[in-house]
C-alpha cells in the first residue's frame, strides 16, 4: 500500500536517481525496524543441494554491489542474487542508460556492468547479517577481450566461491560488447569446461560445494537452446536462469524510449522468456533445474513460468512497477499451486 503512494513520486525522478532514493528509503525502514512485508509462509524448495525457503528470488542487477542485502532480505525473498560483478571496478556505459516505459510496464537498460569490483562486493556481503540463500552473479570487464573472458569469470569464481550459496555466470547481457558470443557452441564448451574444472578444485579446497548456474538470453533460436542444453548437461552445470533481457522491441516500438539501445525487460518479455523456459524443459528434462526470469509482473505470470518447467522464479522489473507486495503475492500463489510436492535434489541426481 505504501509503495502505491510512493511510486508516482519515485517515477517523477530520473530512473537511476529513483533507484538510489528507493534504496535509501528501504534502508531507513530496515534500520528503524519497520516490517517490510506480510509474513510469507514457508514453501521450501530443495534444489542444487540448497534449501530455498520459498521459490521467489530477486534477480541480479538491482543490488549490483551487495550494499543492501539485509534490507532486501526483509522483503521476504526466498533467495537474493547480487551483481553482476566483474574482477575490476568499472563505471558502465555513459548516462542516461536506464529508461522506464510505463505504458508497457517495461524497462530498457544499457548499464554495462557498472560495479565496484568483486573485492568490494565480497566485503559488503561479509558484513551483511543475512542467513538466506545468496547468489553472486559474475561477468567480465568490458575491456577484457572476448578470447580471454574465461579468465575474468575464473577470477570471480575463485574469489566468490566461499561466500556464495550459488554463483551465476552471466554470458547473456546485451550491454557488454561480444559477451553473447560466449553462448555459441565452441566458446560455451570451452568456458563451461574451465568453470567446472575450477569448481571441482575449489570444492576440494574449501570442503564446500557451490553450485554453478548459467544465465542465458531470450533471443536464442530453438536449435541454439537445444545445443546449449546439451552442453549444460555434458558439463554437469547445476542450474540455468532463463532469461536475461531481450534485444527485441516488440510491444514498445511506438512508445517513448522504446527505441533506446539496451536490454528490454518487463511485461513485453514475458512470452519470449516463457517459451525459452518451455524449450529448455523439453531438452533438460530433470537433468538440472530452471530458474525463470523475465516479464513476471503478477502471480499468474509466475505460475505460468512454473507450469512451463521452472522450479524457481526471479523478479526485477515487476518489483519496480508493483513494489514489495509482489513478493508475497507470488509466494502465496505458488504455495497454493502446490508446487512443493516431494522433489529430488537435481544436482545430486546428475552428480
Amino acid at each position: 500500500m505504501l509503495y502505491s503512494f510512493l511510486r508516482p513520486l519515485l517515477f517523477a525522478l530520473e530512473p537511476e536517481t529513483s533507484h538510489w532514493v528507493t534504496f535509501q528509503l528501504l534502508e531507513q525502514a530496515y534500520r528503524r525496524g519497520f516490517p517490510a512485508y506480510s509474513r510469507i509462509p514457508d514453501h521450501p524448495q530443495n534444489l542444487m543441494g540448497l534449501v530455498f525457503p520459498n521459490p521467489v528470488g530477486m534477480a541480479a542487477g538491482l543490488d549490483k554491489d551487495g550494499e543492501h542485502i539485509e534490507a532486501l532480505g526483509e522483503l521476504g525473498f526466498g533467495f537474493i542474487e547480487i551483481g553482476t560483478v566483474t574482477p575490476r571496478a568499472q563505471p558502465g556505459n555513459p548516462k542516461p542508460r536506464l529508461f522506464r516505459i510505463p505504458r508497457a510496464k517495461a524497462i530498457i537498460n544499457r548499464m554495462g556492468f557498472n560495479n565496484q569490483g568483486i573485492d568490494n562486493l565480497l566485503a559488503n556481503a561479509r558484513r551483511a547479517n543475512y542467513s538466506g540463500i545468496l547468489g553472486i552473479n559474475i561477468g567480465k570487464n568490458f575491456d577484457t577481450p572476448i578470447a580471454q573472458a574465461a579468465e575474468d569469470y575464473l577470477i570471480c569464481l575463485r574469489k566468490a566461491y566461499r561466500d556464495a550459496n550459488y554463483i551465476t555466470v552471466n554470458i547473456s547481457s546485451p550491454n557488454t560488447p561480444h559477451l553473447r558470443e560466449l553462448q555459441n557452441g565452441e566458446e560455451l564448451d570451452h568456458l563451461l569446461h574451465a568453470l567446472k574444472s575450477s569448481q571441482q578444485r575449489l570444492a576440494d579446497e574449501h570442503g564446500k560445494y557451490t553450485p554453478l548456474v548459467i544465465k542465458i538470453a531470450p533471443d536464442l533460436e530453438m536449435r541454439q537452446i537445444d545445443a546449449m542444453g546439451a552442453l549444460l548437461m555434458k558439463h554437469r552445470i547445476d542450474g540455468v536462469i532463463a532469461t536475461n533481457t531481450t534485444l527485441s522491441r516488440r510491444g514498445v516500438e511506438s512508445l517513448l524510449h522504446g527505441g533506446e539501445a539496451g536490454g528490454l525487460s518487463g511485461a513485453p518479455l514475458r512470452q519470449q522468456a516463457t517459451a525459452t523456459v518451455h524449450r529448455l524443459r523439453e531438452v533438460l528434462q530433470d537433468a538440472l533445474p530452471i530458474i525463470a526470469a523475465g516479464g513476471i509482473m503478477c502471480a499468474a505470470d509466475a505460475n505460468e513460468k512454473i507450469e512451463a518447467g521452472a522450479s524457481l522464479v526471479q523478479i526485477y522489473s515487476g518489483l519496480i512497477y508493483r513494489g514489495p507486495r509482489l513478493v508475497s503475492e507470488i509466494a502465496c500463489s505458488l504455495r497454493a499451486l502446490d508446487m512443493n510436492e516431494p522433489r529430488v535434489d537435481l544436482r545430486e541426481r546428475s552428480a
